[in-house]
């Protein structure tokens, strides 16, 4: 029965076009829809309620990692409803708690997501660092799905993906996919990432660049020849460059920085801003590394890498997020209070719509 109850709240997600279900003792199971919870018309759950329908769905390897850590991430595939992205945490008075995130089984095309015309020759690259970052729920792993498949559907080669846990799982097309899940394939990001440079790999994607080793490596692996893709979770380009130096202690962040400034290639910072009427918008900034960022990432002037992205952005490719906002606001696609809200730079913002 316990089974059949969450494969129930399960079919929520899909019935209500949510994108996850979380499962908390004392509160009825919640659905975030358009990015906000909306609760169930259920009753309210118990520690042991939850405990008993999310331990049907893991092995004893599992049960046990997550006793022993208080947390456990895993996908899991249910043919008739779709795959998930979970976590079982515990809370207070040692309540199992769960979160569920739906991953599309169609692998959507960049065309699908109307994302900007730069990614597809982005994808196109050879080789260099290409990060997509962004909070948690902002859409990375569904861009960064996208921009595979790109390369899927129109090149040969053998990418390799690191996740925790794996997420889209791609077929193979023109290419072919290695997927690797940290904590079952691989026993780290960074391990997984070093040894896969022995496994002729022409594109790797690493799920998240968590620590100095992963970003060390990664940043190595685009140097010598690879196309990597990243997450993190910073919110803007400049933010992101200044915490991948960040992760060195002092004397290494020149060599860093030398190494981010040739390697580097994107940043792209994407946010789910509400959109009128319904449904969610993803906003795009865009950092397209040339020999001016490149300097001045170099001459740690990584301040004044915002004003360069303004400049010459036909030739370029560059979008800050403001214009991104902008170009929305005009269409009326999203409101001008989500705008300043979920704005990097909202006085830059708030001077532009002219409040």
């Amino acid at each position: 029965m316990a089974a059949l109850n969450i494969k129930a709240l399960l079919k929520n997600i899909v019935a209500y076009k949510a994108s996850d279900l979380h499962l908390v003792s004392r509160s009825e199971p919640q659905i975030r829809i358009d990015g906000k919870l909306v609760a169930l018309d259920m009753d309210k759950l118990s520690g042991k309620d939850i405990e008993e329908m999310c331990y049907t769905l893991i092995t004893d390897k599992q049960k046990k990692d997550l006793e022993e850590n208080k947390e456990l991430d895993f996908a899991i595939m249910f043919p008739d409803i779709g795959r998930f992205r979970a976590n079982y945490y515990y809370t207070m008075n040692g309540d199992v708690a769960a979160a569920f995130r739906i991953i599309p089984i169609e692998i959507p095309s960049l065309d699908d997501l109307k994302a900007p015309e730069i990614f597809k020759d982005i994808t196109k690259r050879e080789k260099g660092l290409i990060l997509v970052t962004g909070p948690t729920g902002s859409g990375k792993s569904t861009t960064l799905a996208a921009m595979l498949n790109e390369i899927n559907l129109t090149e040969h080669k053998h990418i390799i993906t690191i996740e925790d846990p794996v997420e889209f799982v791609h077929e193979n097309k023109r290419s072919l996919f290695s997927h690797r899940n940290v904590g079952e394939d691989t026993k780290s990001f960074a391990k997984g990432l070093k040894f896969s440079l022995r496994e002729d790999p022409d594109v790797i994607l690493v799920g998240e660049m968590r620590d100095r080793e992963t970003i060390s490596t990664a940043i190595t692996a685009a140097e010598t020849g690879h196309l990597v893709f990243a997450t993190l979770h910073t919110n803007s380009a400049v933010q992101t460059v200044n915490r991948i130096v960040d992760s060195f202690d002092g004397p290494e962040q020149v060599q860093v920085r030398n190494m981010l400034a040739t390697s580097l290639y994107a940043v792209i910072s994407q946010s789910l801003l509400p959109k009128t009427g319904g449904g969610r918008v993803a906003i795009h900034e865009i950092l397209i590394n040339n020999s001016a960022i490149s300097n001045l990432i170099r001459e740690n002037k990584i301040h004044q890498i915002y004003s360069q992205m303004q400049l010459n952005q036909s030739k370029t490719g560059m979008l800050t997020q403001t214009q991104a906002m902008m170009k929305f606001l005009r269409t009326n696609s999203i409101s001008k209070d989500d705008a300043i809200r979920y704005s990097t730079q909202p006085q830059e913002l708030i001077n532009n719509i002219g409040i």
